[in-house]
């Protein structure tokens, strides 16, 4: 009698159980493009973005050695939840944007395999960051997708220290090399204010409202002050003006 053969299960793992194995500098870079961009969507399209950090993409079904893990990427126009991994077979698309923050260690996997793949998967829009300027010249690099293959992006220098900035029509925004601080900020060209994180949206508010308050307290001890002068400035004016006529 023949058995049937049950073939087991496909395991897409989340985690390979290795550290990030980055500088403290790299993983700022990453968190604070995470945050921001999280935020920045959150308030702005209504959960049908959804953005990443350091998770596994799987790109071919039924072979769990098909992934590719991005530093940060942006998919437009699928739901915003909570996923393990990527898995693009289950997704609507692929994503939109790709920044890798780089360093030389990476720097073949990130200029060749991983640009490799994206190009395949249709990733329209791929960014490298190289904080500590160890090969990447200038440090900030975006790339088109175009008939198949990624065309540089025009940078321009905006700020006064050198950096320079490049414009994604996938965000709506600039990424700005900061290199006084060796930082990636992300700028709105329409509000002329560069991509808080929630946190640093809270702090800036509550930095506001105790200047609020501070600026009242000053008014109001001014005011009272003035009351006083002029309170004083009566009773000088009475004095000076002597007893009133009958009165003795």
């Amino acid at each position: 009698m023949s058995r049937s053969v049950v073939s087991p299960a496909v395991v897409y793992p989340c985690s390979d159980g290795q550290p990030m194995g980055e500088s403290d500098l790299h993983i700022a870079c990453m968190l604070y493009v995470l945050s921001a961009l999280r935020w920045h969507f959150e308030k702005c399209c209504r959960g049908d973005v959804y953005v990443s950090a350091n998770s596994f993409l799987y790109y071919e079904q039924g072979n769990p050695r098909a992934v590719v893990a991005p530093d940060v990427f942006v998919v437009r126009g699928v739901s915003n939840h909570l996923r393990d991994s990527y898995l693009l077979w289950k997704e609507p698309k692929g994503p939109d944007f790709v920044l890798e923050i780089t360093s030389a260690s990476t720097r073949r996997d990130d200029e060749r395999r991983k640009r490799g793949v994206y190009a395949a998967l249709g990733v329209g829009e791929y960014f490298l960051y190289d904080p500590r300027r160890e090969y990447l010249t200038p440090p900030l690099q975006g790339y088109r997708l175009q008939a198949g293959a990624y065309r540089p992006l025009p940078a321009v220098a905006v700020l006064p220290g050198g950096g320079m900035a490049v414009y994604s029509e996938v965000l709506g925004l600039e990424l700005r090399d900061r290199p006084e601080q060796r930082m990636l900020r992300l700028h709105d060209p329409q509000s002329g204010q560069d991509l808080l994180t929630y946190r640093e949206e809270a702090a800036a508010r509550r930095e506001e409202a105790a200047a609020r308050r501070e600026e009242v307290a000053a008014r109001q001890a001014a005011e009272a002050r003035v009351a006083k002068l002029e309170a004083r400035l009566r009773d000088v004016e009475r004095a000076a003006a002597g007893p009133k006529h009958g009165e003795s």
